[in-house]
């Protein structure tokens, strides 16, 4: 299984409105023309409810625009068949939340696994895979452990494993600290630095926490479903 190249990402035009049953849309974005290239580590700052957690999912295809056109290298994927998204996404986004949302029927290695169950990888590949990207997160040991025998600090790091395992081009990180004490916020944020140099990936993560976006190259504010900011480091 090799590593998914990070794609070129734009969104161009795009729109998304949400009726959930009242008598008028209520709309989340407006008119994002947006690019990333591959291999940046961009945060995205704003206030609750500006559209930020929105600008993730139609990134990582878990959403699809009500206009305009999200594309990788060029090809449009936002408004493919939920099928297509699905398989796009299996295949190359890794997403963090802040909850974990690990399954807690299911041991540390077990939930690290389920990626490439999904993607029929032998299972001793995929146990073998697991168990590795376990010990790169600081894990070792606690393969068998299952999520609530963790730490918050301890489960986020499976998650981070879990993101990783199709080695995807790209990571989406959604305040993946927001429940994490300092000590394990800072140790999660050098991690994913780490995997993103390492594997050359993109990462944009979405945070409240101004210490927390200081630690990108590129830095993102949205106000009322707008990019307002948007400006690179050095």
């Amino acid at each position: 299984m090799s590593t998914v190249r990070a794609p070129a990402i734009e969104l161009r035009g795009v729109e998304r409105t949400y009726r959930a049953g009242l008598p008028e849309a209520v709309p989340a974005l407006r008119d994002i023309d947006w690019s990333i290239a591959p291999g940046e580590f961009v945060s995205v700052e704003g206030p609750s409810g500006c559209g930020k957690t929105t600008l993730l999912n139609l990134l990582g295809l878990l959403d699809a625009p009500t206009a305009g056109e999200v594309r990788w290298d060029g090809t449009p994927v936002g408004n493919r068949s939920d099928r297509e998204r699905a398989r796009l996404r299996l295949e190359g986004v890794g997403f963090i939340f802040q909850r974990f949302y690990l399954l807690p029927t299911l041991t540390a290695l077990e939930n690290v696994e389920l990626p490439m169950r999904a993607l029929r990888v032998p299972r001793a590949e995929r146990t073998r895979r697991a168990g590795e990207l376990l010990t790169e997160v600081g894990l070792h040991g606690k393969e068998r452990a299952f999520p609530h025998q963790l730490s918050g600090g301890e489960e986020q790091r499976v998650a981070v494993a879990r993101a990783l395992a199709n080695r995807p081009g790209l990571l989406l990180a959604d305040e993946p600290t927001g429940e994490l004490d300092s000590g394990n916020a800072g140790a999660i944020l050098a991690l994913l630095e780490k995997v993103r140099q390492d594997r050359e990936a993109t990462l944009v993560l979405v945070t409240h926490n101004p210490e927390v976006a200081g630690r990108a190259r590129r830095h993102v504010t949205m106000r009322d479903g707008r990019i307002a900011l948007d400006v690179r480091g050095a």
